[in-house]
């Protein structure tokens, strides 16, 4: 993306663009409303851009933008002051633009006439549909495709476009416009002091089918699906309760967004999943999707618990080159549109190797926080084939690691979170030559081992085979301590090469092996150490690879920016082993960040030395909001709480570690099972609980779950 993109009303400095948003429609526009023809502005359903120019004309005259104001992530109300009336000197015809993103779009007009003499107006709404897949309109790579109709009638303008043997369309409704090719017409006669009023509905048509509207004219705004949708999910999650201005307005954004990013399969639009984040990634990310349910679980289980049964429905079954679909493992990314489809092989990518490790982990997550044991359970063979993917096809060469490499040159080249060309590469800058094992890949299986273990024992009663998968992790990481330590350098490897090599650069990766519990207990302090030290901290978080690195660049993509989700799950690995002052440290930074970014943490930001800039330097093209950047700071009160739950084992463990400023600071309403528990910690570190379920207890001794593993003996 050459451009940073703005959400709900909000503008970014030098595109000023507005994004709206709801399920799988999204809109990108002017400040004004307008969507201008030739740039990536639009409406897309989908995946496919169903609006790809909107423009308002009163009098055959622009419209001058006044304000946006934004109610909610799929709402906007647009302000425009005509141009002055003929013999005036100044407007007296205010411009509402009120629209509403769901489904397609509908826009209420209004014409408000502050004069003392009735307006005789021309009202144009001139409409393009191009009907361009997602990936082309971001790539900049747009040219018609397919054969194009247009019908038109009263109230009444439909497009279509039939390519590849699948049709898109939009049907647009207004009633009292006269409609042409291209355009909407009313002529309306507003009287003095007065107000006139007219709405637009554009609705998708997917294969000559109409999308039912999401805001019907019939209906109240606040009994639309949206408007229900967002106001359950505003209550039905915990409240955080704290005299910190700055953290209350980071977690009221941080859910806020999550709420924003939820989407809704076609086939069971009662399981929501996260999409990974807007504009341009609103669809299901496997990788993405699964660490922001973990990250997020305890706001929403049920979010975590659809996105688990979404992947498990699109699980590979065959073996495709094309799209890298293998039987067992779990997908990449799930996409809609046509050139998709023809680009990727399928709607479905599978070109990703921690999916499928994740996926395990989050079941063995959803068991421990009380989600309903049938559905776990009904997930398990679904577990079982990702399990047998990570040994068949994950381990082609039976080393014990779990590598990637591209099956064709269509496919992504680096599979691991840090994706783009030059994600992984050694000290020296050598880029990595494939098959790659990636060092958190290798703390992923082992966890998802471990996982397998807790669901073995207490779902299935099956004692032997707890016992076969927690012998299976344990062997994994004595493996993987003899592959990946470089005891020259005091850290582990980023990443084995193709010849067994060590990458050996110093990189954030090593902290997620921290949070699976695979790094060594005897090395966890000088890893400890290297994660902060000056050259891996920036203070806003902790860099990629670090400033001593040859490929290091702090405005770079993945070599040497800091990412939110990676900061937090490096503080969450350090927690578990004990390292609770560099815990906070992380998470103190990670939470100023926010504040400095008016409480939304973005996707990444630049890797400056905060000692350099006294604010948060920002990548320019960064998501925004992007959903585990949205859910870390849910992550890290949870780090600062040292709070961790295991139904299974009754335990609750709550060692908070927290700043005085957020104190006393109360929680309520947290879902734990079937019941929902509040928590209060006062100053002094003295911690309250009340409401939970039978069977759990508070306890200072950690989970056999997560306790970490002494150091083999000499």
């Amino acid at each position: 993306m050459g451009e940073g993109w703005t959400f709900a009303g909000e503008a970014s400095g030098s595109s000023d663009l507005v994004t709206l948003l709801e399920g799988s429609s999204f809109c990108l526009s002017e400040r004004g409303g307008d969507l201008v023809a030739g740039t990536p502005q639009g409406l897309f359903h989908r995946d496919t851009r169903i609006l790809s120019a909107w423009h308002l004309r009163l009098d055959d005259a622009e419209v001058d933008p006044l304000t946006v104001i934004a109610q909610e992530p799929y709402e906007a109300l647009f302000l425009g002051r005509a141009r002055p009336r003929p013999g005036r000197s100044e407007a007296t015809v205010l411009v509402e633009r009120h629209r509403f993103v769901g489904a397609g779009m509908r826009e209420d007009l209004v014409l408000r006439n502050l004069g003392n003499e009735a307006a005789a107006c021309h009202l144009t709404l001139r409409v393009e549909a191009d009907f361009a897949d997602l990936f082309e309109v971001k790539e900049g790579r747009v040219e018609p495709r397919g054969q194009y109709g247009v019908d038109y009638g009263d109230g009444v303008l439909a497009m279509t476009r039939h390519h590849h043997g699948q049709s898109r369309g939009v049907r647009i409704v207004a009633k009292d416009a006269v409609c042409s090719p291209g355009q909407l017409t009313f002529r309306p006669v507003v009287p003095p002091r007065g107000t006139w009023r007219a709405s637009v509905l554009v609705t998708p048509v997917v294969d000559g089918v109409e999308m039912p509207t999401s805001f019907p004219l019939e209906r109240p705004l606040e009994q639309a699906a949206p408007s229900v949708r967002t106001s359950a999910w505003r209550q039905s999650g915990p409240r955080v309760h704290t005299r910190d201005e700055s953290l209350s307005n980071t977690l009221r954004r941080s859910c806020q967004d999550l709420g924003a990013l939820r989407i809704f399969d076609p086939e069971r639009p009662d399981t929501p999943v996260v999409a990974a984040g807007a504009p341009w990634f609103m669809a299901l990310f496997g990788r993405d999707s699964v660490l922001t349910a973990l990250m997020a679980l305890p706001l929403d289980p049920q979010l975590a618990l659809g996105t688990a049964r979404v992947l498990a429905r699109h699980q590979g079954t065959a073996t495709d080159p094309v799209t890298e679909e293998e039987p067992g493992k779990i997908p990449h990314e799930l996409r809609f549109g046509v050139e998709a489809s023809l680009a990727l092989g399928g709607t479905v990518y599978y070109g990703t190797v921690d999916a499928t490790p994740l996926f395990v982990m989050l079941l063995g997550e959803l068991f421990r926080w009380g989600v309903d044991a049938d559905a776990v359970r009904e997930l398990l063979p679904h577990a079982d084939r990702a399990l047998a993917w990570i040994e068949k096809y994950g381990d082609r060469d039976g080393d014990g690691f779990v590598e990637y490499r591209r099956s064709t040159d269509r496919g992504l080249a680096n599979q691991g979170w840090k994706d783009s060309w030059d994600g992984v590469n050694g000290a020296d800058g050598r880029i990595a030559e494939p098959p790659v094992a990636l060092c958190e890949v290798q703390g992923y299986v082992h966890a998802a081992y471990r996982a397998r273990a807790l669901l073995a024992e207490h779902l299935e009663h099956d004692t032997a085979g707890a016992a076969r998968w927690r012998e299976r992790a344990r062997q994994l990481r004595e493996r993987f301590d003899a592959a990946f330590w470089l005891p020259d350098r005091g850290w582990y490897a980023e990443a084995l090469d193709g010849a067994k090599r060590p990458i050996d650069a110093l990189a954030s990766n090593m902290g997620h092996c921290l949070w699976t519990g695979i790094v060594d207990s005897g090395r966890a302090r000088t890893v400890a150490e290297r994660l902060l030290s000056p050259e891996m901290f920036s203070g806003w978080g902790v860099r990629t690879i670090a400033t001593t690195m040859a490929a290091y660049n702090p405005m770079s993509y993945h070599n040497g920016s800091v990412w939110p989700h990676d900061s937090g799950i490096v503080a969450a690995g350090l927690m578990r082993y004990g390292f609770t002052a560099h815990a906070r440290r992380i998470a103190e930074a990670v939470l100023d960040a926010a504040a400095a970014f008016g409480g939304r943490l973005p996707e990444l930001l630049c890797g400056f030395d905060r000692a350099e800039y006294a604010r948060p330097v920002p990548y320019p093209a960064a998501c925004s909001p992007q959903a585990w950047a949205s859910a870390t700071p849910l992550h890290l009160l949870r780090v600062l709480l040292g709070a961790e739950v295991c139904l299974p084992h009754g335990v609750l463990r709550v060692r908070p570690n927290l700043p005085d400023a957020f104190l006393p600071l109360r929680i309520t309403d947290v879902p734990l099972g079937v019941a929902r528990a509040n928590l209060t910690v006062r100053r002094g570190g003295r911690v309250e609980i009340d409401g939970l379920p039978s069977g759990l207890r508070p306890t200072d001794e950690a989970c056999p779950c997560t306790a970490v593993d002494p150091p083999p003996a000499a």
